[in-house]
């Protein structure tokens, strides 16, 4: 089997890891260029690990240029690996691979196709999960399965929780889908339309709290967008944005105020009025020139 990856993060690198221990025939790993990684959340130089085991690799910026194109019709692999890519892969690629193009998303297929899988599994409450392989055809995450491997996210996960829990998931999910596809008699399974959800585009902007929401809603928030994302926010007295990593609801009726004012601040935590309780803020970024005082208000 012989074979190519393009890839960008972690779950890049795990794949070729597990391609070099079960001995496939790489032929080229395309690694994103390190000057055009600002953006990549979760950003892995893979071009290191190739060059550590003499595997052939090229930086790239946009994998659908023609010069990577053409080295990639020169190769003629069996299949390309597209993982932890954000690009889209044009048709042009995929007709490149004999056996097909393979892709991989954190979530159980054909349920939470496209963007920001983490953060929109943690809002949405799902408890039970999967990591998912798959063929890349021109549609979003809709080709057929190779192969699936459950994980669970649990009620007070944060990203780096579930991102542990997807890592020891892809590493079985690897492995089983290698295997899988050097075998003749392997055939997967068409995915079902009837089924398939789509997670749209999140921005940091979407990380804006409103105090108006309950407070288990707020915390949840914060919960899905913290580290390594942007974070949740919210402006302290009209001015600058203070950023909240870590925080806890309690439910409480016992203060009245506006929602977004601030019962007590210590060196330890924020106590914040929220509609049905406190917001208890254990982690946030505070900018230099702003002192928090309680009785002040979040807008």
């Amino acid at each position: 089997m012989r074979v190519v990856l393009v890839g960008s993060v972690a779950s890049s690198e795990r794949l070729l890891k597990v391609m070099i221990e079960k001995n496939i025939e790489i032929a080229m790993v395309f690694s994103l260029d390190e000057q055009y990684s600002e953006n990549v959340s979760g950003y892995r130089p893979i071009h290191n690990l190739a060059q550590e085991n003499n595997i052939p690799y090229t930086k790239f910026k946009k994998i659908n240029d023609a010069e990577n194109v053409e080295i990639i019709k020169n190769i003629k692999p069996d299949y390309i690996f597209i993982v932890g890519l954000s690009q889209l892969v044009k048709k042009e690629i995929i007709s490149c691979a004999k056996k097909g193009v393979v892709g991989y998303h954190p979530t159980p297929l054909p349920k939470f196709r496209g963007r920001a899988a983490t953060v929109w599994q943690i809002l949405l409450g799902v408890k039970k999960s999967a990591v998912s392989m798959f063929f890349i055809d021109e549609g979003i995450d809709s080709g057929d399965i190779i192969c699936q491997e459950e994980y669970e996210i649990a009620e007070n996960d944060y990203p780096t929780d579930v991102g542990k829990k997807t890592e020891r998931a892809s590493l079985k999910l690897f492995a089983k889908a290698l295997d899988l596809l050097q075998d003749p008699d392997f055939k997967p399974t068409p995915q079902n339309e009837e089924e398939a959800t789509y997670l749209l585009k999140r921005t940091p902007e979407d990380g804006k709290i409103n105090w108006n929401e309950p407070g288990e809603d707020i915390a949840r928030l914060i919960r899905a967008t913290s580290r390594p994302y942007p974070g949740a926010f919210a402006s302290y007295e009209g001015k600058s944005d203070v950023i909240f990593w870590r925080s806890d609801f309690i439910p409480e009726n016992k203060y009245i105020g506006f929602f977004g004012q601030i019962i007590s601040v210590d060196d330890e935590k924020i106590d914040i009025l929220c509609k049905n309780g406190i917001l208890r803020v254990t982690d946030y970024t505070l900018p230099a020139d702003i002192k928090l005082i309680a009785g002040h208000k979040f807008k």
